[in-house]
């Protein structure tokens, strides 16, 4: 039997999730169909939830249609939960566009259809609520075809739009418009197809247009557009006969090696990990030894986790079914894997089970905090991650009783792994948690998680934006062991920085012989660069630059006559990870950085008459539009606005535009910013100010530096 792994995704409520619910009713799965009001759906199974009416996490159930399996991702539709939809993306082998026929193409429509082409993710659209009052769904189909991608073929006709009664009509082989609509579209991708409707266009036969129609949708070049209602069920057929027709449903190779990527963790009942994992090739058994290397957007520098399956729940009919084996192409519940993060690939056993992450501490005492050398195998395939924005914003989260400091960093500890993007970042000084957000909606809702599931009341600050600091220059630091001199670890360490290509992270390279220092050594000084580069030189994050270890030096193990080691006469890897924010930090200084503010792009239609209210908004809050495109009635603006005033556009357009204004708005880049430099209060023990450094780290003050180039 065919797999199909299918995504259900949308703009928030465009009824995704009701799709979902017509979509297992039809398949047998389920008796009766819920509702997202009443908090009665499959898929939406937290309390919150179905409190609130929207979809927060991911939710995978399957059904049958003829001999595939189907694996319905149901995935959130609001922007502040987009971390959640790109997981998913790592696994589909094909995708649902939901869009409603009342409101039309919406700002996080126009996201996900970026994504999903750039991907190159076979998708299907789905024009919803041809039932309802106000649907309009030619509007629509021009709409999509203008912003989302002129390649639509639309495949019914809808009767009485916007009526209760509304039907969709599926086109046939005797719809002449349809098959002449088809034949164009589908000969600009297809020559053998152009020649013969250059020869002759009745030759074309319906049955060849449909097979070359399944193979463009298959190859994402294409994208059939359905219409019909969630809630009365019409049009829907044609959508269920759609999916096996024209999405692909590969055939895995159960005796390759093992290659799958974790795109969830949840926590069980016990508090045990639960990782939701797909299968590309190979198979696992239940006592299985796994690898798990870093997925490509973990920063870790964690070596392969070893772990060992203890059980193992694949997705049958709606319900979670134990087995004792998943195989490629399945989705699969694995438990027992306890080092498991989001984004990690699975690979077959290669080594010991002492490769573990962060494996324990060697004898010279080096950091036991991971090694380099994530990423997967040669059989491994890597998630398609990073394809949505980093959040732009940031709060401290807190707790409304003192008492509660421990257990709400322990709950937010969870959340991290449900959603690693939170960033959580302990302020140790100041006792204050920080998590990074994409907006208010996911703040109320870790508040809401915290009490309901942890017993824990949090307030939260104002939220802030987050910038970055880029590398300007290259500047070069050393450190040299001298016990007499300022410098009090043993120690010698030279490190120079330089700016690499937006985009490519941070690399941490050897410029000294390899054997001229203990490997141990070497990864206590790159983990303490990629932690001490968390905070530039005015407290953001530095990325995309190059750090390479220029020299090096270190007091072999010296033990008296009495062979006890003597920790004074020997190094340690506690005095490399404290002597390298100090030479870190003078090269970034030689360097010099700027920071950079997050960008949205933005489109805004409104009246032709509001253009002199909304025109100077837009340039008392940074904006930089272009030039307006104005008919009679209407204007469009586009430009680029900080992230920082976003929101202040959003709050100020309705009264401008008498409540007529649309804005679309999604992240576009990082600019140095204009004006004011921000900075960020520091959570590590400064080595900017290296007295204060010393004091907090060895309770040792040295005056002068011995940083030199």
């Amino acid at each position: 039997m065919h797999l199909l792994n299918l995504g259900i995704l949308a703009h928030v409520d465009a009824g995704k999730t009701s799709l979902t619910e017509r979509l297992l009713h039809a398949a047998g799965v389920i008796d009766e169909i819920g509702s997202v009001d009443d908090g009665t759906t499959q898929t939406d199974s937290l309390a919150l939830e179905r409190r609130r009416g929207i979809t927060i996490k991911s939710a995978v159930v399957s059904f049958t249609l003829d001999d595939i399996t189907v694996n319905l991702i149901d995935t959130p539709g609001h922007p502040d939960f987009i971390a959640e939809v790109e997981r998913v993306l790592s696994v589909l082998d094909g995708a649902v566009l939901v869009v409603s026929a009342v409101e039309g193409v919406q700002a996080q429509t126009r996201v996900l259809m970026r994504t999903l082409q750039r991907l190159r993710i076979p998708t299907l659209i789905f024009v919803n609520k041809v039932d309802r009052a106000g649907a309009d769904p030619e509007r629509v189909l021009r709409s999509i075809a203008e912003r989302l991608t002129p390649a639509v073929v639309p495949m019914g006709r809808v009767d009485r739009p916007g009526h209760r009664d509304a039907t969709v009509t599926p086109y046939t082989a005797g719809s002449t418009l349809f098959t002449s609509h088809l034949l164009e579209l589908l000969a600009d991708q297809d020559d053998d197809l152009l020649a013969a409707y250059v020869d002759d266009e009745t030759a074309v036969s319906y049955d060849r247009l449909r097979r070359a129609l399944a193979t463009q949708t298959r190859r994402a070049r294409t994208h059939p557009v359905f219409f019909g209602s969630a809630v009365t069920g019409a049009g829907v057929d044609a959508l269920i006969a759609g999916v096996p027709e024209l999405l692909p449903a590969p055939r895995g190779d159960a005796d390759a090696p093992l290659s799958g990527t974790v795109f969830k963790v949840e926590r069980g009942p016990a508090g045990e990990k639960i990782a939701y994992a797909r299968l590309f090739s190979g198979a696992v058994r239940t006592r299985d030894r796994v690898l798990l290397r870093a997925g490509a957007d973990d920063t870790s520098t964690g070596v392969p986790v070893e772990g060992k399956v203890s059980g193992i729940g694949v997705f049958d009919q709606g319900a979670t079914v134990r087995r004792d084996l998943v195989t490629a192409g399945q989705i699969g519940k694995l438990w027992g894997l306890g080092g498991v993060r989001i984004g990690d690939s699975i690979g077959p056993r290669e080594a010991s089970g002492d490769e573990a992450r962060g494996g324990g501490a060697s004898d010279d005492g080096a950091s036991d905090d991971g090694a380099s050398g994530g990423g997967p195998g040669a059989s491994g395939r890597t998630p398609r991650g990073g394809h949505f924005a980093p959040p732009t914003l940031e709060t401290v989260v807190v707790p409304v009783r003192a008492s509660d400091k421990g257990t709400l960093h322990f709950a937010l500890a969870q959340l991290a792994e449900q959603d690693p993007l939170i960033n959580l970042r302990q302020d140790d000084i100041r006792q204050e948690v920080h998590v990074s957000l994409y907006g208010e909606v996911q703040k109320e809702v870790i508040q809401a998680t915290l009490a309901e599931e942890f017993g824990v009341d949090v307030t939260f600050r104002e939220s802030t934006t987050i910038c970055r600091e880029r590398i300007v220059g290259t500047g070069e630091a050393l450190e040299v062991i001298d016990k007499d001199g300022p410098n009090p670890f043993l120690a010698t360490i030279g490190l120079r920085v330089e700016p690499a290509p937006v985009g490519s992270g941070v690399a941490f390279r050897l410029g000294i012989e390899l054997g001229s220092l203990p490997l141990a050594f070497i990864k206590a000084i790159e983990d303490t660069v990629r932690d001490t580069l968390a905070q530039g030189l005015r407290g953001w994050q530095i990325t995309d630059c190059t750090v390479t270890l220029t020299r090096s030096g270190y007091c072999p193990r010296q033990s008296h006559s009495h062979a006890v080691f003597d920790k004074s006469m020997s190094s340690t890897g506690a005095d490399f990870r404290h002597l390298t924010p100090l030479v870190l930090t003078a090269a970034l200084q030689r360097a010099g950085t700027e920071v950079q503010e997050p960008m949205h792009r933005f489109r805004i239609e409104i009246p032709a008459d509001a253009f002199g209210a909304v025109w100077p908004v837009l340039t008392r809050l940074r904006a930089v539009p272009r030039a307006p495109l104005t008919t009679r009635t209407s204007c469009v603006l586009e430009g680029e606005i900080p992230a920082a005033h976003l929101h202040a556009l959003e709050q100020q357009l309705p009264t401008l535009t008498g409540g007529e204004g649309v804005l679309e708005s999604a992240f576009a880049r990082y600019r140095p910013v204009t004006g004011p430099v921000p900075t960020r209060a520091r959570t590590d023990h400064n080595p900017l100010d290296r007295k204060e450094y010393l004091l907090r780290v060895v309770r040792r003050v040295s005056t002068g530096s011995r940083a030199d180039t």
